[in-house]
């Protein structure tokens, strides 16, 4: 009887263990989101430290704004589509709703306006990019709608409330890298 109740005690003092560590984990995983998110605003006067000149030299070599005719006026434009994406980003990895699939149509808008501002160094910046989001629309809008479709059925023939449907159908990966790898 002494073994079991030994036993017994030392399981339940593991436990408490690896419960303190993942809530420590989640509190600091929590802090360095939060911190993200109110230093949004620092990140993206950060253009400000550019100069205004048509050739900026930086440790990563030197950046020639063509069109622009001045490298803060490209960051300027890079930082208006660099902090969207990386809040839209923060929101679909911390997005708890059944839902959260459609936040991907911001983050391919915001990600493919990037790839825009960074490369062509255009003059026409957000014109007919419209028509590079409608496959992944075509994708995410009707799989939303199945999902909401699906849920309301089992409302209909079932005792379950919303937020046990929720539970049901929200994939949880445990870590952010289960959460990328869910999709290829």
């Amino acid at each position: 009887m002494d073994r079991l109740l030994h036993k017994l005690t030392k399981e339940n003092l593991s436990r408490r263990q690896t419960d303190k560590k993942n809530y420590n984990r989640k509190i600091l995983l929590g802090s360095i989101v939060a911190s993200l998110v109110a230093g949004t605003p620092f990140l993206f006067y950060l253009y400000e430290y550019v100069p205004d000149t048509q050739e900026w030299d930086t440790i990563f070599g030197t950046y020639k704004s063509i069109e622009y005719q001045s490298a803060n006026a490209a960051m300027w434009i890079l930082a208006m589509k660099m902090v969207p994406l990386l809040l839209s980003f923060i929101w679909f990895f911390t997005c708890r709703h059944w839902w959260y699939h459609a936040l991907l149509v911001p983050i391919t808008m915001f990600s493919f306006q990037c790839i825009t501002a960074l490369n062509f160094d255009a003059r026409y910046l957000d014109v007919a990019d419209i028509i590079w989001f409608l496959p992944i629309m075509a994708i995410v809008f009707p799989s939303i709608y199945l999902i909401r479709a699906k849920m309301f059925n089992k409302i209909n023939y079932a005792d379950k409330t919303m937020e046990e449907l929720e539970e049901e159908f929200m994939i949880k990966p445990k870590t952010i890298w289960g959460k990328v790898k869910q999709y290829f």
